[in-house]
């Protein structure tokens, strides 16, 4: 496994492990919000076309807006085109609030014990 990290956008910083040949965990720590989107798209992107799983791990996000969920949901789409799964784990209760009533917890947040994180 390796631990590569992206440079770091304001207030967002990633970083990426491979989980194996098809899968991906990316760390986001910080705030997902209009000015930290173009890092979370330009990390995210190669990946989705390289893997059948990436998998966002939300822990350490203090802030998520609209923007930065239609980034998410842009991902998530991106992904579907591709073949690949992107899921959420481990969100906050504000963040998952937001997905419930955004309508998209069950598209978008997964399992993180069915993915070994």
């Amino acid at each position: 496994m390796t631990m590569e990290s992206a440079a770091p956008a304001p207030d967002l910083r990633l970083e990426t492990e491979k989980k194996g040949p098809t899968e991906v965990l990316v760390r986001c720590s910080g705030r997902i919000v209009s000015a930290t989107t173009p890092h979370l798209h330009a990390t995210v992107r190669p990946l989705i076309l390289d893997h059948k799983l990436v998998v966002l791990d939300l822990t350490t996000v203090t802030f998520l807006d609209s923007s930065g969920l239609g980034a998410i949901v842009g991902l998530w789409t991106s992904g579907k085109r591709n073949k690949c799964d992107l899921k959420l784990i481990r969100l906050n209760d504000r963040i998952m609030d937001l997905l419930r009533l955004s309508h998209l917890d069950t598209m978008l947040t997964g399992d993180q014990e069915y993915f070994g994180y």
